[in-house]
């Protein structure tokens, strides 16, 4: 009986305890834990000029969203954490980078950038955006995809 309790606390706690990524600030996080909040994940590359020009406006909505709506950047080349670092500081990227991925139960890379996706509060993908977003039409994307 004691054996069977311990296995089952050591199972559940190596469940509570694992994370589907990182961000470069060393923050570890879940995609269905979003603490109510849904997401915007979107996907960048330095030499994706449209992805350049959409990250002021991305800026401004997680400036404007924070509380209510989480926003993370991955890139779609394959780098480092100080090459990361290096994009996150060059362009002024003021919300979180993914720094790496353990498990994105909905990853595909996208085939065309800048890509962004919204998520649920339950981390599930309820849209997907291709090409420059501005923060007024992802906050009202996310509002309509909420019932709004």
């Amino acid at each position: 009986m004691i054996a069977s309790l311990a296995l089952l606390v050591g199972l559940w706690t190596q469940k509570a305890l694992k994370f589907d990524f990182t961000t470069l600030d060393g923050q570890a996080h879940r995609w269905n834990n979003s603490q109510g909040n849904w997401t915007v994940v979107n996907y960048f590359a330095e030499w994706c000029a449209p992805c350049l020009r959409e990250i002021p406006e991305l800026n401004h909505f997680y400036q404007q969203n924070k509380d209510k709506v989480n926003i993370f950047a991955i890139s779609f080349d394959p780098l480092n954490n100080e090459q990361l670092l290096a994009l996150q500081q060059k362009y002024n990227i003021q919300f979180p980078v993914i720094d790496s991925l353990n498990s994105m139960p909905w990853f595909r890379p996208p085939n065309a950038l800048p890509t962004t996706y919204i998520l649920d509060a339950e981390g599930k993908v309820q849209k997907q955006l291709k090409g420059e977003q501005s923060a007024k039409e992802l906050i009202h994307t996310v509002n309509v995809l909420k019932g709004l």
